[in-house]
């Protein structure tokens, strides 16, 4: 087609649109007087077919936004069928009326379509008042307006001037395949992951409360042999004690450790009420001592210390008794201790005997011919 035939169509389009409202009214009166129902409705055919330049002179308007140009075309001219179909030749002007008609279901479209997120119709439109409102307050302040000012300017509360801001983030959403301003990565990989590491932070903080809670030796055991990863050998070698010493200490460790994780109180420390670690020799009435916790090398001192006392006030002849039941363990310088504190008894006349040992501690003071 050559120039001049196009500027030709153009002009004959205009002169359709100037000549709509007679079309309009022709066709009402067509359409009134018609008793077929297929001639009226190949009259409204041939009467859409000549409005149809101003639909799509109605929908080249709207054609620089995201939406596709065919879309908005199409409904433009769903909006002019609509008009033709409702027109009413007393409620004046046709024209005015299909241009409110088509315009009013381009925007309804774009409302109901053009947000990625799906958002209510009133905040829609709020967002779009807002945002109008914000560019105007710039312009007139200079600056960006406050909440406050948004608000009294489109006479709405605060809260809903933030619903109808996080609203118009719904509207258009990024892709996070979108390349970066810089062309090295994508969107996406500017966003963090999960770390699954925050899911231990209150088991590392109820923890390290804990760890402060243990006996000193314990504590070193534990450092020497999961942050240094020293082998048993290598810690008992160092502290002076056996393998098999070592092994217990961190399983006892171990074991209160998980139940003071598991539980809401905290449990006392195994064979002890108060002070870890510390041997207690507590007398009782009947010539009856109660031992609580570990007789090894580092407690034997404070085993001879609360004992021989109690034997320099046993009578000839009398019984001193030790209550071993809350002793979870005894080594080669407990049994030592116990077999000196046995001749020191017998040396004055009495009798020390030892009652409630637990299977660990008696098969130690069998193995070693404890008597």
């Amino acid at each position: 087609m050559s120039a001049d035939n196009t500027g030709g169509t153009a002009m004959s389009a205009y002169a359709t649109l100037e000549d709509l409202d007679e079309v309009a009214e022709s066709y009402a009166a067509d359409r009134d007087a018609s008793p077929d129902e297929r001639a009226a409705r190949r009259l409204r055919d041939a009467t859409i077919q000549r409005m149809l330049p101003m639909a799509d002179r109605l929908a080249r308007r709207y054609r620089s936004g995201s939406e596709p140009a065919d879309d908005i075309t199409q409904v433009a001219r769903l909006g002019l069928v609509k008009a033709v179909e409702r027109y009413d030749p007393e409620r004046g002007s046709f024209t005015a009326y299909a241009v409110s008609v088509i315009t009013g279901e381009i925007k309804r479209h774009f409302r109901d379509t053009g947000w990625n997120v799906h958002v209510p119709r009133r905040l829609q439109e709020l967002a779009l008042a807002v945002g109008r409102a914000r560019q105007d307050l710039t312009g007139e302040l200079g600056r960006g307006p406050t909440e406050a000012e948004l608000a009294d300017r489109c006479g709405v509360g605060r809260e809903d001037v933030r619903a109808a801001l996080v609203s118009g983030a719904g509207y258009r959403a990024l892709s996070l395949s979108q390349p970066t301003h810089d062309g090295t990565g994508e969107l996406g990989d500017l966003f963090g992951s999960d770390d699954h590491n925050m899911d231990l932070v209150p088991d590392r903080v109820s923890l390290a409360d804990l760890l402060d809670r243990l006996p000193q030796r314990e504590r070193r055991i534990l450092t020497m042999r999961f942050q240094g990863n020293h082998t048993q050998q290598e810690i008992g070698d160092e502290l002076g004690i056996s393998q098999m010493h070592v092994s217990r200490l961190l399983s006892r460790a171990l074991s209160w450790l998980r139940e003071a994780l598991l539980t809401d109180a905290v449990p006392p420390w195994p064979g002890e009420d108060e002070e870890p670690g510390q041997l207690r020799v507590i007398p009782e009435l009947g010539g009856r001592v109660r031992v609580i916790g570990e007789i090894d090398r580092d407690n034997t001192a404070r085993l001879r210390a609360g004992v021989q006392p109690l034997l320099a006030r046993t009578p000839a002849g009398a019984v001193l008794t030790l209550d071993l039941s809350q002793v979870p363990l005894v080594d080669a310088a407990g049994i030592g201790t116990l077999v000196t504190l046995r001749r020191a008894a017998a040396g004055r006349g009495a009798r020390l005997e030892l009652t409630g040992m637990q299977p660990f501690v008696r098969r130690v003071a069998s193995a070693l011919s404890f008597r």
